[in-house]
Formats: C-alpha cells, sequence, structure tokens
C-alpha cells in the first residue's frame, strides 16, 4: 500500500514505479468529481453518494475512509483475486485505509510517501491550481496528522525529493520489505 497527503506525488511516483515493477494497481473507488485528464475506470470509479453507501454497507469495499469531504474505498473482489492468483497489488488509500487494510491483511507492506517539507507540500498543492486556499489550508493540517500517525503505523516512510529517488528507494524496499532500512 502506497499512501501520503494530498499533493506529495504519489500517482506520479507510482505510475513511476510501474515502469520498473510488475504489480496490479487497484481502482478505488471515489464520490469526488474527477480532475481534468482522469479516466473512469483508470484513476478512479467515479460514484455517487448512494452508490458508495451501497457498496460499503454490502460488504464489497476492502476498506473505506472519508477524506476532504468525499468518500474513498477499495473494491474488495479485484484485490482478493489478483492476491489468489499470486500477484503484487498496490493499493494507492489513504492513510486510514491503509490501517483497515493491514488489519486484515497483517504481512500487507505499508509505504508512506511524504514530502521533504510541509512548505513543499503546500508550494505542490497550490502549483496544482485546482485546489482553493481554505481547502489547502485544511489539507496541510490533515497532512501533519498523516505524517503523525505514519511514524507510528507504517512499515517505510519515503521522502519524495524527487520521483526517481523515491521509486529507487520503493525498489529497495520491495526486494527486502522486512527491513526498516529505508526509514
Amino acid at each position: 500500500m502506497v499512501s501520503g497527503p494530498s499533493g506529495v506525488g504519489k500517482s506520479t511516483v507510482v505510475n513511476a514505479l510501474a515502469e520498473r515493477y510488475p504489480f496490479y494497481f487497484s481502482v478505488s473507488a471515489t464520490t469526488r468529481r474527477p480532475r481534468p485528464g482522469e479516466t473512469e475506470g483508470i484513476e478512479y470509479y467515479f460514484v455517487d453518494t448512494d452508490e458508495f453507501v451501497r457498496l460499503r454497507d454490502g460488504g464489497e469495499l476492502l476498506e473505506w475512509a472519508e477524506y476532504s469531504g468525499n468518500f474513498y474505498g477499495t473494491p474488495r473482489e479485484p484485490v482478493l483475486d489478483r492476491i489468489a492468483a499470486g500477484d503484487d497489488v498496490l493499493l494507492d488509500i489513504e492513510v486510514m485505509g491503509a490501517v483497515q487494510v493491514k488489519a486484515s491483511f497483517p504481512d500487507a507492506l505499508m509505504l508512506f510517501l511524504t514530502p521533504p517539507t510541509i512548505e513543499a507540500l503546500e508550494e505542490r498543492l497550490r502549483s496544482r491550481g485546482d485546489t482553493p486556499p481554505e481547502d489547502i489550508a485544511r489539507r496541510l493540517v490533515i497532512a501533519r496528522w498523516q505524517l503523525e500517525v505514519a511514524e507510528e503505523r507504517f512499515d517505510h516512510i519515503v521522502v519524495n525529493d524527487s520521483v526517481e529517488d523515491a521509486v529507487k528507494r520503493i525498489l529497495r524496499i520491495l526486494k527486502a520489505p522486512h527491513t526498516k532500512a529505508d526509514r
């Protein structure tokens, strides 16, 4: 599992990792609106709140969380099918969702992607141009809390100071997943 604050570059790092390491990427369901360039079934399954609640209450989600006023969750069946087939599965999920998955799958590897500094994260959020200033302030508060949780709960913390360096660190971790050498 890969988690980290909004704007840290999770998607960019995961996409770069996919070029160098074979895994099945688990597509999450969300109630948030698509961003420009996002495609249904590729980045997310975009659903309304009623559909999300139906999936959640029907036990069809491996984990779920609310973040920034939207719901996010991992469809259960595709992940379990891929695990049963012997595939590595990568989940790009919110911190509390990752904690839920770890409770169900204790051997799951939890990676937290962090910015070099909170100031760098703020700059990344501002440069995206799709986030109002009040949302940026709220996301920075959440990011500080996520960093605290990550220190306690995640197996590895990887600084995304550059995409290439972050991918190299993750590849090292994947080759020796039971060490905390990259912290």
